[in-house]
């Protein structure tokens, strides 16, 4: 899907904006990772990724197929400081490039509902976490009140907006992702739907003892 990358950056970072510390604080609380390695996969101007970096040690890629939208992604870790510690890497979630069992947390908000193979793109992220590692995917808006905000600044841009949202929560609902996630046969997940969005952990087991 191709999209306009100035015009979206310019709504994540305006309208959007108050909502990525608050999903970086649930994800923080709700995965307990605080340093290890990071990835951050659609993630648009890396807003969520550097959000997450702020409050933890993690190191964070943040992995996007789009080159522009890297670009912005560039300057905001260039503006935040974080050189040393978050980078970005091309790419596609169905083709991941790196090895297995590297990625100790993979994070996404937004990107998941246009995956074009959706069970694929998320054996791929199994595949790179690391035992013990946990990936937390979907989207929302952090709480119900912040959804209420967004949803009056977007609809005054966007009359449609409402109907919008309407139309893709109703194609993109928790029983659908369970259903993803069995013929991915990823073994440990949970999907929670909630007003403040629809979110998907996934849980790489430990290996087994001898």
């Amino acid at each position: 899907m191709q999209i306009n990358a100035a015009e979206y950056d310019e709504i994540a970072r305006g309208i959007f904006a108050p909502i990525y510390p608050v999903i970086a604080q649930q994800i923080k609380a709700k995965t307990g990772i605080t340093s290890g390695t990071c990835m951050d996969i659609g993630c648009g101007g890396g807003y969520l990724g550097v959000a997450l970096a702020r409050i933890t040690e993690l190191s964070v890629c943040l992995f996007d197929e789009s080159r522009d939208m890297l670009g912005l992604a560039k300057q905001n870790i260039i503006n935040e400081g974080l050189e040393s510690r978050v980078q970005m890497m091309e790419g596609d979630v169905h083709a991941i490039p790196i090895n297995d069992q590297l990625i100790d947390l993979v994070i996404s908000r937004g990107s998941i509902f246009f995956w074009e193979n959706q069970p694929q793109a998320l054996q791929e992220i199994y595949r790179v976490l690391a035992p013990g590692g946990i990936a937390y995917i979907g989207g929302g808006f952090g709480t119900p009140e912040l959804k209420k905000q967004i949803d009056i600044q977007m609809t005054a841009q966007d009359p449609k907006w409402p109907e919008k949202v309407k139309q893709r929560m109703s194609r993109n609902n928790a029983d659908k992702y369970r259903e993803v996630l069995r013929q991915a046969e990823i073994p440990d997940f949970e999907v929670n739907q909630t007003d403040g969005g629809l979110w998907i952990i996934i849980r790489k087991v430990l290996w087994a003892s001898c």
